[in-house]
């Protein structure tokens, strides 16, 4: 084995992006297909239990089935008002904003009439515009619409003998289930395809399990995630209120030597130094 993974796999990693536009209409080749499904079998799990499960869903009135509950629950989760209170503290409107915390998501794409007062619209306290521009109506179209066109969706679930909560292998079934999603997003974006979270329909009560009854799991299994699935079209038109969220921490803010509180930067050389010794 090399001292270091292939530069590929590097950029890779780097390169990973969740897509939130909509994707090129083109079936995902079963050759694609098959390479996910077993690269995340070669995640790790807690004494090799493997308790993954993946659900593949293309069937055109299922995934429609699942749109309508996507959308509904967009809809439903705005003009309630839980999702700008729920997650408000992540919203950024300016760049300096980013680069000041360089986390959270950057409104940079909204409608004109928004922008002057988008940090107002874009809070708990906004609502009533909100609604009155018909935000909610909007982004649940634009949700519908992204799930139904998706070719697509992949549901992952967990076992209940190994996911149970209270117990330890409930915090081990999930570590796992981390490393087979960044699995299947890293081996995803390496072939072209883009790939994120359904997550608005777990946001409202009651629609969560309205897909699980749709996709048939068991009881004995427990529907986690659920992610849509396309190749990327780099001529996609952007949602009608998007964000980016390119940006990420420095490893000086984000890791320590030893200690908390000793930054890891402070007894690591300095990167070039380290490249230059493996050139």
């Amino acid at each position: 084995m090399s001292a270091l993974p292939p530069a590929d796999l590097f950029e890779s990693i780097r390169r990973r992006r969740t897509s939130n536009g909509a994707f090129k209409p083109d079936a995902i080749a079963p050759e694609h297909i098959r390479t996910l499904i077993e690269m995340a079998s070669h995640a790790p799990s807690h004494f090799n239990s493997q308790p993954w499960r993946f659900l593949i869903v293309q069937d055109r009135e299922r995934r429609q089935a699942v749109a309508d509950i996507a959308g509904d629950s967009m809809r439903m989760l705005m003009e309630e008002g839980t999702f700008w209170k729920r997650y408000s503290k992540y919203f950024r409107f300016s760049k300096d904003e980013v680069d000041k915390t360089a986390d959270g998501i950057h409104f940079d794409h909204i409608p004109s009439v928004l922008k002057p007062f988008a940090r107002y619209v874009f809070s708990p306290k906004g609502g009533a515009v909100i609604n009155k521009f018909q935000v909610p109506r909007v982004l649940g179209n634009d949700a519908h619409k992204l799930v139904a066109s998706s070719p697509l969706l992949l549901g992952i679930t967990l076992t209940r003998s190994e996911y149970q909560p209270e117990e330890l292998s409930g915090l081990y079934s999930v570590i796992s289930l981390g490393a087979v999603i960044q699995t299947i997003w890293v081996t995803a974006n390496a072939l072209g395809i883009g790939m994120q979270f359904v997550s608005t329909p777990m946001e409202v009560e009651g629609q969560w399990e309205k897909i699980v009854t749709l996709l048939g799991v068991p009881d004995d299994q427990a529907l986690l995630v659920l992610f849509r699935l396309g190749y990327v079209d780099a001529q996609v038109k952007r949602p009608t209120i998007d964000w980016s969220s390119p940006q990420r921490k420095g490893i000086g803010e984000l890791a320590f030597a030893e200690q908390w509180g000793t930054p890891l930067t402070d007894v690591l050389p300095p990167q070039e130094a380290v490249a230059e010794a493996h050139t």
